[in-house]
C-alpha cells in the first residue's frame, strides 16, 4: 500500500513547489515508486517537474462527453474513462505524474473530483508514494477530493492571514472527518518560527525564501534544476524523516 502525502494551502503560498520538491527528494533518496498527482485545475505540478501534460482527467471527461461515440460497444463510460486515465499516467525520470486538469462541462468539476479520488484510490497499491498537489485553499477538501492521507502537509506563509487559513484548513478536515495518521504545517519563504501554531499540528519547520526557486519558476524551467545547494531544497532535506519516515 503507497504511502500518500497530501499537500494544502491556500494560493500563493508555494505549496506546488513544496510538492515538487517532496518529489524530488523521495525520488533523489531512490525511496520507491512515486505517482505525483496534480489535483488542482490551476495545473501547475508537471511544470514545475519538468514534464509536459498531454491529456488531464478534465480533458478526457469533456471529450468523451462531447464524443459518446468514442466508448466501445460493451463497455460503460466509467470503465472507458478510467481506461482512458490510466493510459493518461505520464512516466518522467524516476517518477509518474497524472493532472486533474479543469474539466469545460456544467457539472464536471465534482465529476472529475470523483473520479480523481476513484483512481487514486486504485493506484495506491501500484506505487510506493503518492503525493498529491491540492486544489488552493479549501474546495478540495469540501469536496473531499483527498479522503484520507498518512501525511497532511499544510503550506503557509508568515502572515497572520496565511495562518487563520491553514487553521481553517485543519477544521475543515477534521469537520469533513478526512483522515490523516500526521498533520504538518510548514511556513514557506521564512526564517521565523511563528508565534502562535495550530493545535493538533505538528510545526515541521519553515523553508527559507530561495531565490533560485523564484527565477526558475519565472522562466518556466523545472525544479528539477534546482542546485543540489539550494538553501530551500536543503531545509526540505532535513525535514524528510518526519515526513515520509
Amino acid at each position: 500500500m503507497g504511502y500518500t502525502i497530501a499537500i494544502a494551502g491556500k494560493g500563493g503560498t508555494g505549496k506546488t513547489t513544496i510538492a515538487a520538491l517532496i518529489v524530488r527528494l523521495i525520488k533523489e533518496e531512490k525511496l520507491g515508486s512515486i505517482l505525483a498527482v496534480d489535483a488542482d485545475p490551476n495545473s501547475n505540478l508537471a511544470e514545475f517537474l519538468g514534464a509536459k501534460v498531454k491529456e488531464s482527467i478534465g480533458s478526457i471527461i469533456d471529450d468523451i462527453a462531447s464524443n459518446p461515440g468514442k466508448v466501445p460497444a460493451g463497455t460503460s463510460k466509467d470503465r472507458f474513462i478510467d481506461y482512458r486515465i490510466q493510459t493518461a499516467i505520464q512516466e518522467q525520470d524516476g517518477f509518474d505524474t497524472l493532472t486533474m486538469g479543469r474539466p469545460e462541462g456544467p457539472g464536471c468539476y465534482c465529476y472529475a473530483n470523483n473520479v480523481l479520488r476513484n483512481i487514486v484510490t486504485k493506484l495506491i497499491k501500484d506505487y510506493d508514494y503518492i503525493i498529491i498537489d491540492n486544489e488552493a485553499g479549501l474546495e478540495h477538501l469540501s469536496r473531499r477530493t483527498s479522503r484520507e492521507a498518512d501525511a497532511l502537509i499544510i503550506v503557509s506563509d508568515a502572515t497572520a492571514a496565511g495562518m487563520r487559513a491553514a487553521e481553517r484548513i485543519h477544521d475543515l478536515a477534521k469537520e469533513l472527518n478526512i483522515k490523516t495518521k500526521k498533520n504538518f504545517l510548514i511556513v514557506n519563504r521564512s526564517d521565523i518560527k511563528p508565534k502562535a501554531l495550530i493545535e493538533g499540528v505538528d510545526y515541521l519547520g519553515s523553508i527559507p525564501e530561495d531565490k533560485e526557486i523564484e527565477a526558475l519558476s519565472l522562466n518556466g524551467h523545472s525544479l528539477l534544476d534546482l542546485k543540489k545547494t539550494s538553501r530551500a531544497l536543503n531545509c526540505l532535506r532535513g525535514l524528510g524523516d518526519k515526513i515520509w519516515h
